[in-house]
């Protein structure tokens, strides 16, 4: 299946590891010029190489911290630059840690809605005039399960990236004109560092080991494992797509079934 994407330039946020890393080497297998960034000059670059070999596609790659404005704004105009267009944002950042509400101090909570809110709202404000120009657009944000069913010792997760989901509703409702879709991911239990740093909190607060955490958890999604960052990617890739293109303010579950709502 075509999913037209083949040229398209697309820039994949924390895309050195996990779920960001598959999305990047997902779109460079599909045709895509593809920009990757992460905090880390070592684990990009090496990350980036290996994309770069296992698909031939063209890849830049260059250290960012996406909770500085004036960083992502000068990240995406050499983007720009490098590949002549921007037409996918996928916007992605480390989650914030397990904690519970008391322990939380208030410079952990500004911290978690930079990260998580604000790089969203940095990232979209410098992309959106490139798709304009083309009337062609897609801003595909990453959270969680937690959006729609808190999870437990997640709580500035559970918060904040729920206001990324009101985002994602707003920039879809005023830029739909534009050409422009925009739509979240929300992933369940996925086989990320991301999932390794819970499984151990939770295991020590429960007397028990990582794998029973582990295993406790495929057991509670219907589909009885955990998922895979490729399958994620997937979907992520299909939203950008021209087979998605009248997909628009949705948040798409990627959970295995571990949501229990309607």
């Amino acid at each position: 299946m075509d999913l037209g994407l083949k040229g398209r330039g697309v820039i994949v946020a924390a895309s050195s590891q996990g779920i960001g890393l598959a999305t990047a080497e997902a779109f460079a297998r599909e045709g895509a010029q593809v920009a990757m960034c992460a905090r880390t000059k070592k684990t990009l670059i090496e990350a980036a190489d290996k994309v770069r070999q296992d698909t031939g596609a063209e890849i830049f790659a260059q250290t960012l911290d996406v909770t500085n404005a004036e960083a992502v704004s000068r990240f995406v105009e050499q983007v720009a630059k490098q590949f002549g267009r921007i037409d996918v944002c996928v916007a992605n950042a480390g989650g914030p840690p397990a904690k519970n509400f008391l322990s939380i101090t208030s410079d952990e909570w500004r911290k978690a809605v930079d990260t998580n809110f604000m790089s969203v709202v940095h990232l979209a404000k410098v992309v959106i005039p490139y798709m304009q120009r083309h009337r062609w657009g897609r801003i595909i944000t990453i959270t969680s399960v937690s959006v729609k069913q808190p999870v437990t010792d997640l709580v500035m997760s559970n918060s904040v990236r729920a206001g990324v989901v009101g985002l994602v509703k707003s920039l879809s409702n005023e830029f739909g004109k534009d050409g422009i879709l925009v739509n979240n991911v929300a992933p369940g239990y996925t086989t990320t560092e991301r999932l390794k740093e819970l499984a151990g909190v939770v295991a020590l607060a429960a007397a028990a080991t990582p794998q029973a955490i582990y295993e406790r958890w495929a057991a509670e999604t219907p589909v009885k494992r955990l998922g895979e960052p490729r399958e994620i990617a997937d979907v992520i890739v299909w939203l950008a797509s021209e087979r998605a293109s009248y997909i628009t303010g949705q948040t798409v579950l990627a959970d295995g079934g571990i949501y229990h709502g309607l």
